[in-house]
């Protein structure tokens, strides 16, 4: 260590723990593959070789298996998101080239027995689109670059922590969406006090660290926004509604995470804004559809809730 907790060492200290957790490292420039490509193919089909082993996948399927991944579009990048997000939680069935078998359900990770899976911590990973982008940390599971890292440290005077926030929400889905819409979390900070007293011992400046605290209370502005949340609530309405109407015969639910309690609180509030009745308890969508006796039985709740986590 040099005294100062830089971004390297940060990254090394991350990189470490992920080894802990017996996830292989792998420097990217390590990797032999075009810049323009994103996922490491050889390590899909060494997982779908041994996952279906007993199905006999032909090459052709192998391919198409592949393709259905690779070919998923990058632009609009929130549509490309979702779909990714989708198939790779959701998985697919598989025609089968010999028609007199039946489609084999294809599932790009494991979720039943995690330790079948490939976990791969990669840095120096460059990524070629409108620009030569590359990411501080990369997460694989199996073929796919599942989160996406950014380091910035409080004893770089013009780097702040809303730097590394921006970096991934502007310039590298401008640029690299093509890696962007697999990156399902965006991680640029944990325990964001402890890293400024961690900074504070290893000698930075109280106005180092005052700086920092300012952006991050830029960045809650920018996050938090009216405005912003307004569109955001109306977006996240729209698609789960479309979601429902797609597939009416499944209870659908989602999980909204963010950044911190106050803007959870607001967004909320914008939510019910626009669908006032989804703050309303009801023991059921269509109590008209239950007797008495099955009323009686459950609870009133609201359709959306406010869920706190400690720390």
């Amino acid at each position: 260590m040099t005294g100062k907790f830089t971004e390297a060492e940060l990254e090394e200290a991350i990189i470490d723990l992920f080894r802990q957790e017996n996830y292989a490292y792998v420097n990217g420039e390590s990797i032999h593959r075009h810049y323009e490509d994103i996922l490491l193919t050889d390590d899909l089909r060494a997982y779908l070789s041994d996952r279906y082993q007993s199905a006999g996948l032909s090459d052709a399927e192998m391919k198409k298996i592949i393709n259905k991944l690779t070919l998923i579009n990058s632009t609009p990048l929130y549509l490309g998101s979702r779909d990714a997000f989708r198939l790779v939680n959701e998985g697919f069935d598989l025609a089968r080239d010999d028609i007199t078998k039946v489609a084999l359900h294809i599932d790009y990770i494991n979720f039943d027995e995690p330790e079948k899976n490939i976990f791969k911590v990669v840095n120096q990973y460059s990524v070629q689109g409108e620009h030569l982008r590359r990411p501080d940390m990369l997460v694989f599971i199996n073929v796919i670059p599942v989160a996406i890292f950014e380091f910035k440290t409080a004893i770089e005077e013009d780097t702040t922590v809303f730097d590394a926030w921006e970096q991934i929400t502007v310039r590298y889905c401008r640029d690299i969406p093509k890696l962007m819409k697999y990156c399902f979390v965006s991680v640029i900070s944990k325990d964001i006090q402890k890293y400024y007293e961690s900074c504070a011992e290893q000698g930075s400046k109280p106005e180092q660290i005052e700086e920092s605290k300012r952006a991050m209370s830029k960045m809650r502005k920018i996050l938090g926004h009216p405005d912003r949340l307004h569109k955001l609530a109306k977006d996240i309405i729209e698609h789960y509604e479309a979601l429902c109407a797609e597939k009416p015969d499944v209870v659908q639910k989602a999980m909204i995470v963010c950044s911190d309690r106050q803007i959870a609180f607001d967004l909320m509030k914008e939510i019910l804004s626009i669908r006032e009745a989804w703050g309303i308890p009801r023991k059921a969508e269509n109590e008209a559809v239950l007797s008495s006796e099955q009323l009686d039985k459950l609870l009133p709740l609201p359709k959306i809730n406010l869920v706190a986590t400690q720390g």
